[in-house]
């Protein structure tokens, strides 16, 4: 199985997703380190990705996922996929994806963002994620209020693993 924590900024895709992989004893890989560093520019400078910036992104995350399912690697990825459509081409296909969406009060997440340091992803983007964010039809939907001890139980609960 590979688990895509999924959500926008600040919903705990990392933190979460490393907790998740460490209790079940697999990887752990962070969409963010596969973003160019032409997108990392232009997040940092307070302007959002489009479509056209999320291709090269999205096929490295689908590259990724190839290779885990090739090798039969359970693992957890976090991946904001947003859209229907990026959803689509991480999961097109392979029926062991599954979509974890953490979500939480706009609120919340300004505040988790506010108190962040050494990230790429200024919190002035979280309008323009909030806005892009299609909530998934297909994905076990989870509020972010809990602890992420909580949260990982849940998932396991939830997912069966």
């Amino acid at each position: 199985m590979i688990v895509v924590l999924m959500g926008v900024s600040g919903s705990g895709k990392t933190t979460i997703g490393m907790r998740l992989a460490a209790a079940l004893d697999w990887s752990f890989h962070d969409g963010d380190d596969l973003h160019s560093p032409a997108n990392v520019r232009k997040m940092q400078s307070g302007h959002p990705l489009d479509d056209a910036d999320r291709v090269a992104w999205l096929t490295s995350v689908r590259r990724l996922i190839d290779t885990l399912a090739a090798t039969n690697e359970s693992s957890v990825i976090a991946c904001s996929a947003l859209r229907d459509a990026y959803r689509h081409v991480l999961a097109d296909g392979r029926p062991e994806v599954r979509f974890v969406w953490l979500r939480g009060d706009p609120v919340l997440l300004r505040d988790r963002l506010a108190k962040r340091k050494g990230h790429f992803m200024p919190a002035a983007l979280l309008d323009s994620q909030l806005e892009t964010l299609e909530p998934p039809a297909d994905a076990l939907a989870l509020d972010v209020t809990p602890s992420p001890e909580a949260i990982v139980t849940t998932i396991r609960r939830d997912l069966g693993v």
